[in-house]
């Protein structure tokens, strides 16, 4: 079983860039799909970005399009999200998924990291 650990959310300015990573425990890491969802106080969970196993395809919300790029590197079992001209809208906490194909549908991941929170300040 895949056990997933966000980190390198933090407090950033509108504008400003910051880099997550996800680093997931287990043998079996390249053979999931991963995703980034993100949830703001008083709203639902959404999803933000996708990747396949092998990494030849991701996917985005149109919201981060051109802004978030979702990558993996299989050799050291981690996922990350290049975040660059965040907004204050972008505030939320930051959570990675592992699921068998990849999709926007959050019913579809079924091991779920902790979160991680990223705050932009105006």
């Amino acid at each position: 079983q895949v056990q997933l650990v966000e980190s390198g959310g933090g407090l950033v300015q509108a504008g400003g860039s910051l880099r997550l990573s996800c680093a997931a425990s287990g043998r079996t890491f390249s053979s999931y799909a991963m995703a980034w969802f993100r949830q703001a106080p008083g709203k639902e969970r959404e999803y933000v970005a996708a990747i396949t196993w092998s990494g030849t395809n991701t996917y985005y919300a149109d919201s981060v399009k051109g802004r978030f790029t979702i990558s993996r590197d299989n050799s050291k079992n981690t996922v990350y999200l290049q975040m660059n001209s965040l907004k204050p809208e972008d505030t939320a906490i930051y959570y990675c998924a592992a699921g068998r194909i990849a999709t926007t549908q959050r019913h579809a991941y079924d091991i779920w990291g902790q979160g991680t929170q990223v705050t932009v300040s105006s």
